[in-house]
């Protein structure tokens, strides 16, 4: 079994429900749920002219591999009805392979880890919560340890 940290974000319709179906549906697929984070509001990043977002990551287990995985969650982010019109746009449902063991794939569409997580407070607040002593296979860091990195530099930041 592989470990794998997905990070789950949505910002139309009943987004609550949108995180349970996804949840549900990872379930089906051949992905052990360990631990789901609390769901945390949060301003869009990126395209900020849309609604904002609710975000949480799970931790699990799976069989798959990395390529199985992305397209298992592409899959479900289709079937729950995704449309991609916008980078970094409005959406149902986003699922963000964030932490594949401690594999590091470079692949023009499969990046494991993902290639911004750690400037991203909404995915490193719930990973921390739920998989703080993760350590990132590039950085050498804890999961906490780049949260707590990105809130100092915010803090540093903010007048």
């Amino acid at each position: 079994m592989h470990k794998v940290v997905i990070a789950i974000g949505t910002n139309l319709g009943n987004r609550k429900e949108n995180i349970e179906k996804a949840i549900e549906k990872i379930r089906e697929n051949k992905i052990t749920v360990e631990k789901v984070s609390s769901i945390y509001e949060t301003a869009p990043y990126g395209y900020t002219e849309q609604p904002a977002f609710l975000n949480c990551a799970l931790l699990g287990e799976t069989v798959l591999s990395p390529r199985e995985l992305l397209e298992t969650l592409l899959a479900i982010e289709k079937e729950m009805g995704r449309v991609r019109k916008i980078h970094w746009g409005p959406r149902i449902i986003d699922l963000d392979i964030i932490f594949y063991d401690d594999l590091v794939i470079n692949e023009p569409d499969l990046k494991i880890p993902h290639p911004d997580m750690q400037n991203r407070e909404f995915v490193l607040k719930p990973i921390s919560e739920i998989a703080p002593c993760f350590v990132h296979p590039i950085f050498c860091k804890t999961v906490k340890t780049l949260y707590e990195e990105l809130k100092n530099e915010k803090a540093r930041k903010t007048p």
